[in-house]
């Protein structure tokens, strides 16, 4: 049986997933000269997609949308977190053994958001537990602040299987959960830690490298700014121990900013 093309979801399809461009190897219109009709596709261009990415799709926004209405009835902290407990709209949840929700100051003046839990963070359901999390408590406290301190949380709330990098679909998805919690918890400064983690609050595919080092700026739903402040992964660290002298100029933009506020 012939399946039906939803035109409008599909190109929101495409948009999630970060398509800016199509191409091909002969154009698709043929305009017909020297009448005034419109053009015509023949039948050989008649626009094909796979059934597949189709139905991909259609779940796709259908999640993103259920996403997005359930966070809008979220009144407090606890009930978003009780409503991401329970949505069942990306796969993720179903290998992960634990949905890992953000933890800390809910009055923090800092959020600290990574890219997604790893192995111990998916066992115990905390984020930043593990060996990066280790690092980061002494970065942090290397510049005056506790974990009790802050506010720490993950762009996903479920671990990619063998820690992969999320899929842009992924992303999208779990995303209004995340700007959920920015919006109670109301921080002054958001420290991001990684380029998958900033390219996607800030809507950008720049790498680390470009982003780190300036402060750039996050808008909430009602367009106020907050100052947001990328800077390397601490697992990137433990691979590349060269690059802390860059992350610790980060920290210490970070405490100047503080004092600043």
């Amino acid at each position: 049986m012939e399946q039906k093309i939803n035109i409008v979801e599909l190109l929101e399809w495409y948009k999630i997933v970060g398509v800016d461009e199509i191409c091909g190897a002969a154009p698709e219109l043929t305009i017909q000269q020297s009448t005034n009709k419109a053009p015509e596709l023949s039948s050989s261009m008649q626009p094909s997609v796979r059934p597949a990415i189709t139905t991909l799709a259609q779940t796709t926004t259908t999640a993103c949308k259920n996403a997005r209405e359930l966070c809008e009835k979220a009144t407090t902290l606890e009930e978003l977190k009780e409503i991401v407990n329970s949505f069942e709209g990306c796969a993720l949840k179903f290998n992960a053994k634990s949905t890992v929700f953000g933890a800390g100051n809910t009055k923090a003046a800092v959020m600290i958001i990574g890219e997604a839990p790893g192995a111990d963070e998916d066992r115990l359901g905390i984020p930043f537990v593990g060996r990066s999390g280790h690092l980061l408590d002494k970065m942090l406290l290397a510049v005056g602040l506790k974990r009790e301190d802050v506010y720490i949380t993950n762009v996903l709330p479920w671990r990619p299987p063998g820690n992969r990098t999320p899929t842009d679909a992924e992303v999208a998805v779990c995303l209004p959960f995340l700007k959920r919690q920015i919006e109670f918890i109301k921080p002054k400064v958001i420290l991001l830690l990684g380029g998958s983690a900033a390219n996607a609050l800030l809507d950008n595919t720049d790498s680390i490298s470009r982003l780190r080092g300036r402060w750039l700026e996050y808008f909430m739903s009602d367009k106020t700014p907050i100052a947001a402040l990328a800077s390397f992964h601490p697992a990137y660290l433990l691979r590349n121990s060269a690059q802390k002298a860059k992350s610790w100029s980060d920290f210490l933009r970070l405490l100047k900013k503080l004092k600043e506020n």
